[in-house]
């Protein structure tokens, strides 16, 4: 198990990273847009508060024509470094900027605006060290309006991230995922910023507020989101959570590879051979089995269980994917003459098979017969023996009449009556809570299609 979960951390780690990496590009790209809403507001509202005894400067950070109250100390280098901000010359306006900077006595407006319209010039020049330390700057001058500041944060919140100073990171995140203009995307970069401070607790709290948020706002969540989950939960150990976190990944993407973690996982706790049979089949129906000894164990346990046609299939899949290693082929071309012999055999007696089992009052050869028409592929016969055999009872094993009704189905294309077949699994008593949970998510995966009920 331990070696299991080491293989699986250093996968699950390699999708974060890419995760991480995307998420924080997408990061990059939003902030002039966040700093464009700020300055518009700001433009809006500075003039109705400061002294009369201020003259004002134009706003250059939006290029709008709009003013804010400044000192007239500076008004000249403001006034010029916004008509240089315009035509896009950025380091004219900076040295503007500098130069007012350098002015006495600058009030506590100015400082804001000078620092303001510096960090706007370092967004544009893609400088965010110095973006960020401009906008603190700002900050520090106590002269945000409240509407300003939740934009404030935010952007201070995107590029200490960004500039990866998760511990300052998450604290202008805490303001900025107070407003109510939080996106989902915040709450999503607090995990992350947890996360890479090792810190799963906190990061699976809000990954769970983020996918609160996306559910509200009606988008999927994030992969990475449940990733993050993952990776806590194997280098905890935690195998539960971890099969909690595949589960989730599943009925969001599901992807073949976190089917076969999830069915690995699941396969390594299993000691009953008719319970790992059953594991094997949701392996094999979701397209997750990507070992050759998969195979090869898989159809061993079909021909001891009587079902030479399936087992035939499963190895017949092996040696078509390319999968089969060369020092396991001689040993599968001898298992499967076997099988193709037995199989073939089988398909012999279906019609007496099929009359005797017609005439049985009870379900267990209707039932056998259904798995021999199945592993024939033959799956509309396969439908009508496994429907007759449940209708009439009496059977041995009926979790896998249930199972084999709704492969049969799926096979048929009639997801809608496979999950109604899969569902009655939830009724049996004797049924592995392990593999009730596989195939109840098995059919959750299934579209929604209608079907006469059973």
């Amino acid at each position: 198990m331990n070696n299991l979960l080491k293989a699986m951390g250093f996968w699950i780690w390699g999708l974060i990273a890419i995760g991480l990496s995307v998420s924080m590009v997408s990061v990059s790209f939003k902030l002039l847009s966040i700093y464009r809403e700020h300055g518009t507001s700001a433009a809006r509202s500075d003039n109705s508060v400061y002294s009369t005894t201020e003259t004002a400067a134009p706003t250059a950070a939006t290029g709008s024509t709009t003013s804010l109250a400044t000192s007239s100390v500076i008004a000249g280098e403001m006034t010029s470094a916004q008509n240089a901000m315009q035509a896009a010359r950025w380091d004219e306006a900076l040295t503007q900027l500098q130069a007012a900077k350098s002015k006495s006595p600058l009030t506590a407006v100015d400082k804001k605006t000078i620092y303001d319209w510096m960090g706007a010039v370092y967004l544009r020049q893609k400088n965010f060290q110095a973006a960020q330390s401009a906008y603190e700057a700002a900050l520090a001058s106590g002269q945000y309006h409240a509407e300003e500041l939740v934009k404030i944060f935010r952007l201070l919140f995107q590029l200490a991230a960004i500039n990866q100073q998760n511990s300052k990171a998450i604290e202008y995140g805490k303001s900025a995922t107070e407003a109510s203009t939080a996106t989902p995307n915040d709450f999503l970069l607090m995990a992350q910023l947890y996360y890479l401070q090792k810190d799963c607790k906190d990061s699976s709290i809000w990954a769970d507020k983020a996918v609160a948020a996306y559910r509200k706002a009606n988008e999927a969540p994030k992969e990475v989101l449940y990733q993050f989950k993952l990776q806590c939960a194997s280098d905890a150990g935690d195998t539960e959570a971890m099969r909690v976190a595949l589960a989730d990944l599943i009925r969001l993407t599901n992807k073949t590879s976190y089917w076969n973690n999830l069915l690995r996982l699941e396969r390594q706790d299993e000691r009953d051979d008719h319970n790992t049979l059953m594991i094997y089949r949701v392996m094999f129906d979701t397209h997750s089995m990507n070992a050759d000894t998969d195979y090869i164990e898989m159809a061993q346990l079909l021909g001891d269980a009587g079902l030479p046609g399936e087992a035939q299939t499963v190895l017949e899949s092996a040696i078509g994917s390319g999968i089969l290693k060369d020092e396991h082929k001689e040993r599968t071309t001898r298992l499967l003459s076997a099988l193709k012999t037995r199989a073939d055999a089988d398909k012999k007696g279906l019609p007496a098979l099929d009359a005797e089992a017609t005439k049985n009052p009870a379900g267990q050869l209707d039932m056998k017969l259904g798995e021999i028409y199945f592993g024939a592929g033959d799956y509309q016969n396969a439908v009508t023996a496994l429907s007759r055999g449940i209708a009439k009872g009496q059977l041995l094993q009926a979790d896998e009449a249930y199972v084999s009704l709704g492969r049969s189905l799926t096979a048929e294309r009639d997801p809608g009556g496979a999950k109604q077949a899969l569902a009655k699994l939830k009724s049996l008593p004797s049924i592995s809570p392990r593999v009730l949970k596989l195939w109840n998510l098995y059919a959750d995966m299934l579209p929604d299609t209608g079907s006469e009920p059973l």
